[in-house]
């Protein structure tokens, strides 16, 4: 079981994230549960909304405390938020930021990160910070488990409240295009 853990803001779209992956993922023949998460229901509050994916039928439905990948829509939530806890070893992290890998302070357990200045692009597509889209072609790049085509027809399956398709086909285009993924070398003590 492949386990992914979304973190964000609410109004940023990490729940309709999470729940257009896993019908991408169902598209590709795969089993997978999208768990939504609400403590403050507000703009702007930290949100957190999880996901499984399995070759087999899943039918655990709690919180993920030890998820594969974490994907961050946020920039500024790594300074109020403890994104990386429980995470895996060799875990990987897809992170909206304007910031270079040599400026992001990362736990051992990450071996694999994407990087995507994901408000800067949505703010060109958009011109709001929405970054759920770009973040999901992220995710895709980054990881190998989706492919980009299962998600443009998970996206054309959505309903968009603020967006219209193409500007999301766009942002998820950019998103897998623009993304720098980095694999991370550990090297054990001697």
């Amino acid at each position: 079981m492949y386990e992914v853990r979304f973190h964000g803001r609410g109004g940023q779209g990490s729940v309709m994230a999470s729940g257009m992956l896993a019908a991408a993922m169902v598209e590709e023949g795969k089993y997978a549960v999208s768990i939504p998460s609400f403590g403050f229901e507000r703009r702007g509050a930290p949100v957190v909304s999880f996901l499984r994916v399995s070759d087999r039928e899943i039918r655990q439905l709690t919180n993920i405390y030890q998820p594969d990948c974490i994907v961050c829509v946020d920039p500024t939530l790594m300074k109020s938020v403890d994104i990386f806890a429980g995470m895996k070893a060799g875990g990987t992290l897809v992170q909206a930021t304007h910031q270079p890998l040599s400026e992001l302070v990362l736990p051992d357990s990450v071996a694999t990160v994407g990087l995507l200045d994901a408000v800067k692009i949505a703010l060109e597509i958009f011109k709001r910070p929405i970054t759920n889209t770009l973040m999901l072609g992220a995710f895709a790049k980054t990881t190998g488990v989706v492919s980009l085509d299962s998600l443009k027809r998970s996206l054309e399956d959505s309903d968009f409240r603020d967006a219209g398709l193409a500007q999301n086909m766009t942002a998820l285009e950019r998103g897998y295009a623009e993304v720098v993924v980095h694999r991370i070398e550990r090297r054990a003590a001697a």
